[in-house]
């Protein structure tokens, strides 16, 4: 993977394309959008690495790739020009006599004798801008604006650059995460541009989830937390955060049951809720049992002692903790959006020796879902079902028959009843990953399907994404 920086003059690409195949190196995808950055390039390739350690040295040498040693950077300058004819042509004479290159150029007339001219330009020394401001201030009033992400993007050639700092600072994220951002961002564009969306649309959706996610943290975070009676001695409590899948706690006796766990980036805020709810969190064994491994639903995983999974997504976890990336990953339209998920939810997956997967099976079955085992908790007794992966590989529904309750994961949540705040965290994912099932059709098919396998009776449905559900099945 290589984020490279492409000179600006006919054949540069032919340049970088000959160096690769004579190194016998395959390209496998390429992103170049001038509209969007005039000069950032980026390649994916495939070789060993004898092959692409000669790369970077030939793509270093003839000035591809992004180093500190050459790093420009963007100044936005207002010249306050007399609106008449000719007025500019001093200012662009100096700017030449300096040899700067112009990234943006804007101006109109006011109405009055003068004119705001904004330009942004190239500067690779600090010295040498002191002394062009000094020149032009002969000419006319000049200031330096400040650059402002949110606003019009005036950086046309370090647009990416400018527009992941802005991801970072926001999300506090450290500077080992900006060459990831910086692919996952152009990867997400490019699927979306494929489909004829805007890549401006694009990259402000991201930017809008962001600082979503970041906008309920500390005292901002408020959750819905609702409690279900089940017999004397059992019951369930419901929160729901603002961003992020809900977490159950079934409490029977003196134990607690989780299920689901939300973004690690609300960390803090969970554990004071955990506390309040909880006297004894802190000496109670912490038991968990995940629906499917997403990142929105496993942020917390590191804080259980037991985490109880499918087989599949104790497969997922393992592959995430290797570094290889799991299931979603595998997916070309999901892979940029969970990685800068993770990214800017701090997410990190437990270690496998705390995941234990009590239920397996060798082959996919034929039905939506199926049943697959049991599971006791307490007073609660559940039969286990295993989706046929219609929202991820692995996810799975507990459903306890005696005390008409279900666990159903994403396969069915209780949309209508989210809150201001979750309805507008929840429209990201589908339009940055395409939608957020693996198999729509699948996935409406096990919604279904459980729905079905519910008796007569009245039953409460916990999904995790909006309240629990009421659901009246009457007896034909």
């Amino acid at each position: 993977m290589y984020i490279t920086t492409m000179p600006d003059h006919i054949g540069a690409f032919l340049k970088a394309s000959e160096c690769f195949a004579s190194l016998g190196i395959n390209i496998t995808r390429v992103s170049y959008n001038k509209a969007v950055d005039s000069h950032t390039l980026f390649i994916d390739a495939e070789g060993d690495e004898a092959q692409l350690e000669k790369a970077d040295k030939e793509l270093e040498s003839i000035g591809y790739l992004q180093t500190d040693k050459n790093e420009q950077s963007i100044v936005l300058l207002e010249f306050m020009l007399r609106d008449v004819p000719g007025s500019v042509t001093e200012v662009l004479r100096l700017i030449n006599d300096y040899r700067l290159n112009i990234s943006y150029i804007s101006s109109q007339e006011n109405g009055s004798s003068y004119q705001a001219f904004k330009m942004g330009l190239f500067v690779d020394s600090e010295e040498r801008l002191k002394e062009f401001i000094t020149k032009a201030q002969e000419i006319c009033p000049v200031r330096v604006l400040d650059y402002n992400h949110s606003n019009r993007v005036f950086d046309n050639s370090i647009f990416y650059q400018s527009f992941v700092s802005g991801l970072m600072k926001l999300s506090g994220l450290p500077e080992e995460n900006r060459d990831s951002l910086l692919v996952n961002s152009n990867l997400v564009m490019q699927i979306l541009d494929e489909s004829g969306q805007s890549p401006f649309k694009t990259f402000e959706n991201i930017s809008r989830f962001a600082e979503l996610l970041s906008k309920y943290r500390g005292d901002a975070f408020s959750a819905r937390i609702t409690e279900y009676p089940l017999t004397v001695n059992s019951k369930i409590i419901m929160i729901e955060p603002p961003c992020g899948s809900n977490t159950m706690i079934i409490q029977s006796g003196d134990e607690y049951l989780f299920v689901d766990s939300g973004y690690a980036l609300y960390k803090e805020e969970m554990i004071s809720v955990f506390r309040r709810l909880i006297p004894r969190w802190d000496e109670i064994k912490k038991r968990i049992f995940i629906t499917h491994a997403d990142v929105d639903h496993c942020g917390l995983l590191p804080l259980f002692d037991e985490i109880i999974a499918s087989r599949k997504s104790k497969d997922c976890l393992e592959l995430e903790y290797k570094g290889e990336g799991g299931f979603r990953e595998k997916n070309r339209l999901h892979k940029p959006y969970v990685n800068i998920c993770k990214a800017v939810t701090f997410y990190q997956p437990p270690e496998p020796g705390r995941v234990s997967a009590l239920w397996d099976r060798d082959e996919d079955g034929t039905e939506p879902i199926e049943q697959t085992g049991f599971f006791d908790f307490g007073e609660l007794h559940f039969e286990v079902y295993l989706g046929r992966g219609g929202h991820l590989p692995g996810e799975t529904v507990l459903i306890d028959y005696e005390h008409s309750i279900a666990f159903t994961g994403d396969i069915y949540v209780n949309v209508h009843s989210m809150t201001r705040e979750q309805a507008e965290y929840n429209k990201y994912a589908p339009i940055l990953m395409s939608g957020v099932d693996t198999d729509p059709a699948l996935c409406a098919a096990e919604r279904a399907a459980v729905l079905q396998r519910l008796g007569a009776g009245e039953w409460k449905i916990f999904g995790s994404h909006g309240a629990m559900k009421e659901y009246n099945l009457r007896a034909e």
